[in-house]
């Protein structure tokens, strides 16, 4: 007797069309912005790299920053200014949150070629999100007068001083970093929490605290240049 075998239809189908159904599905359930902006991103941007950005730790990264920020500095802001702002994630997760009342939020990145991505996925914010592409040491900060700069990759800065003279005193900061020696392209990580608030110098200073993760430390300062 000859043996059969049933396909299942689900296996012969796209990922992204599964991936779009079930990522619309969760939107609807959770009425959340980000992830409905997330299924646009899934069906028009087959390009992105969606699962390294909105992997555990880079998602566990930013809630974390979201949630200090707020314990710190209250939700309150009127521009906010994302350096290496990639797909825009955590802008999406800023405007997703009610706790935050944000006038604007400027997404920055060199690379020009996450801008269209990074506008899809904040969709849902409409004139209230800017994908620009742009260099970070060319920008003229107190002409941008934003209520808070944030740079999550301060380990790629090899001088961390000297960028955060281009900012004019009084700005507040958020600022991640760690101690990844090991990834090539990581320049300037630091051993310590403590070795991060010496480099950055910060003049006020409203958090400072560490996050384990597996391979590595992350630290964040929020505070006042």
């Amino acid at each position: 007797m000859m043996k059969t075998t049933r396909v299942n239809e689900a296996n012969t189908t796209d990922w992204r069309d599964s991936a779009f159904d079930v990522i619309r599905g969760l939107s609807a359930y959770t009425g959340s912005s980000l992830i409905a902006g997330l299924a646009e991103v899934v069906a028009r941007h087959p390009e992105a790299d969606v699962g390294n950005a909105f992997n555990h730790k880079q998602v566990g990264c930013k809630v974390w920053a979201r949630d200090r920020l707020f314990d710190s500095l209250g939700g309150a802001f009127g521009r906010i200014v994302i350096l290496g702002g990639w797909y825009g994630v955590l802008a999406g997760m800023l405007f997703d949150d009610d706790r935050f009342s944000i006038d604007r939020i400027d997404s920055v990145d060199i690379d020009d070629s996450v801008a269209g991505v990074a506008k899809t996925l904040n969709a849902g914010a409409g004139d209230r999100f800017q994908a620009l592409t742009w260099d970070m040491y060319a920008l003229d900060y107190a002409a941008l007068e934003a209520d808070l700069v944030v740079n999550t990759s301060c380990e790629h800065i090899a001088n961390l001083r000297a960028w955060l003279s281009l900012l004019p005193v009084g700005t507040r900061v958020l600022l991640q970093s760690n101690d990844y020696f090991s990834e090539a392209t990581h320049i300037n990580c630091v051993p310590s929490l403590e070795a991060f608030v010496t480099q950055a110098g910060l003049s006020h200073l409203d958090y400072a605290g560490a996050l384990p993760m597996k391979k590595y430390t992350r630290f964040m300062l929020i505070g006042t240049v």
